[in-house]
């Protein structure tokens, strides 16, 4: 039960014939290094915000030698087209989410187990005893980690409502397109994926393709798919994990002195993000019921099946590719980080 990727997905708006220059080399002498970021998120939101300010302040801090060219709300394509792009040199660098970190490195997977974290807090622990490993593969693969990202909290949005497992599979449930791996455990555990890019969401859910979004009030709410998904499941699957990265390559043009002066700003925009995604998730909730959301919450009964179902999504977590020391660390994080919280 992997939680489908880029849930916050807004509409590509590309227009006909843009395109960027893949990088060529180092910039000519008294140019600013421009780094060219790809979102998802929308123009306006926290997330697009808080790359605005951290970009801002790479300019003041380099004097201006460093500038952050940012394109949010999917104009690069989605974030499988945006990694390739990356890859390529057209673009430095993106706010992703561990779905797609994971096309780097499937350590990232660890983030798509559901009902794994219980609480942010508990994320944020676990993260600070993983953490330095999953940056250490993301420099192994070319890339290097500015901060950690929040998404929100992701649950379901339906059609119909939602309490039990069997509502789930009675309904047609968005799947991202191109991770067959993923589509074919959703059917074998009896559910009904309809894999779409995440830009064809709006469309899957007006001509019914689709029934049910897994993703963060914050995107049913920016995105306007509680309208047509009005019922939304109480019980939060999995916290929407991600990170803002920028190609090794594209680093190490900037002078190392210059480097430093960045790093405490990315660092500011990860703790900006993590202090405001949660407070504006539960806002979005409240707007949304204002608007006519129904919030479905559930019993005990309900919710150890849930935990039953989501045990039995993470016990196939081997066979979907998270490496074993990576699993094995997160529970022991999980453990040790429940014990103190014990009474």
């Amino acid at each position: 039960m992997l939680i489908d990727r880029r849930m916050l997905a807004a509409a590509a708006v590309a227009a006909a014939g843009w395109m960027l220059a893949p990088g060529a080399g180092p910039s000519p002498a008294g140019a600013a290094e421009v780094i060219k970021f790809a979102t998802l998120a929308p123009q306006g939101s926290v997330w697009d915000t808080t790359l605005r300010g951290m970009g801002a302040e790479w300019t003041q801090k380099t004097a201006g030698r460093v500038e952050l060219r940012l394109y949010p709300g999917g104009v690069a394509g989605d974030e499988r087209d945006v990694l390739r792009k990356i890859r390529i040199g057209q673009f430095h660098g993106a706010a992703l989410t561990g779905a797609s970190l994971s096309e780097i490195d499937p350590a990232f997977r660890i983030f798509l187990l559901p009902m794994l974290f219980e609480s942010w807090e508990e994320l944020e622990f676990v993260l600070g005893r993983i953490g330095p490993e999953l940056e250490r593969r993301l420099e192994a693969k070319g890339f290097v980690l500015l901060h950690w990202g929040h998404g929100g909290w992701v649950h379901l949005f339906s059609r119909a409502p939602i309490v039990r497992v069997d509502d789930l599979k009675a309904q047609k449930m968005f799947v991202w397109a191109g991770d067959d791996a993923s589509v074919q455990q959703w059917r074998r555990q009896g559910f009904n994926p309809v894999a779409l890019a995440a830009t064809d969401i709006q469309m899957g859910l007006q001509t019914k393709l689709i029934d049910v979004v897994p993703t963060t009030p914050i995107a049913a709410l920016s995105l306007q798919w509680f309208r047509q998904a009005p019922h939304m499941l109480g019980l939060g699957l999995a916290p929407l994990a991600g990170g803002t990265i920028v190609s090794r390559a594209a680093w190490e043009k900037i002078p190392a002195a210059d480097r430093e002066q960045l790093l405490p700003a990315a660092a500011a925009a990860g703790e900006t993000l993590r202090r405001e995604v949660p407070r504006l998730d539960a806002e979005a909730i409240t707007q949304m019921r204002q608007r006519g959301l129904s919030v479905a919450e559930v019993g005990e009964a309900e919710r150890a099946a849930w935990q039953q179902a989501a045990e039995q999504f993470a016990g196939t977590a081997r066979e979907q590719n998270v490496p074993p020391e990576i699993l094995a660390a997160t529970r022991e994080a999980i453990a040790e980080f429940r014990r103190r919280k014990a009474p």
